[in-house]
């Protein structure tokens, strides 16, 4: 008997359909690629190897990351999220402005949205909002509490 000195493929049972697929989604997923994120708010995430911006003092002086963000731009987000909220959020800073004389940023915005569970009358304006209860509203409104500031 000959012998071949060539080896002949095996034969395997052709690839199921979903097979090239399937490897194309676990490598998209796997590899990084030069996809990225961005905020419509804040821009194109930087690259890891660029230097940081520099930032000025008053957002450096902040209480973390993201002070700086423009109040108009975080309702805006914040809308496209949970329109309740952010109506909720405009009634707040509305009664805010309205009785303690002064405009809230939005570093005191969000630390009233999530410090502890959030503030309960700014909890209670978003669910108001959420089931147009303008009665609870009302009611609300006259018991917003004056930040660092005195009330008028």
């Amino acid at each position: 008997m000959a012998r071949t000195l060539f080896c002949t493929p095996p034969t395997h049972p052709p690839a199921h359909p979903c097979f090239r697929s399937l490897a194309l989604c676990i490598l998209a997923m796997v590899h990084p690629g030069p996809w990225a994120q961005t905020s419509p708010a804040r821009g194109p995430l930087p690259s890891p190897t660029s230097p940081p911006p520099s930032q000025p003092a008053a957002a450096s002086a902040g209480t973390g990351l993201g002070d700086d963000i423009p109040l108009a731009d975080y309702l805006g987000l914040l809308q496209q999220i949970a329109p309740a909220a952010a109506e909720g959020a405009r009634t707040y800073l509305a009664a805010s402005r309205l009785r303690c004389g002064r405009d809230l940023n939005t570093a005191e915005l969000r630390r009233a949205m999530a410090h502890e569970g959030g503030d309960p009358v700014l909890m209670g304006l978003i669910r108001a909002a959420h089931l147009n209860d303008r009665a609870v509203r009302q009611q609300l409104v006259t018991q917003v509490q004056c930040l660092r500031g005195g009330s008028r």
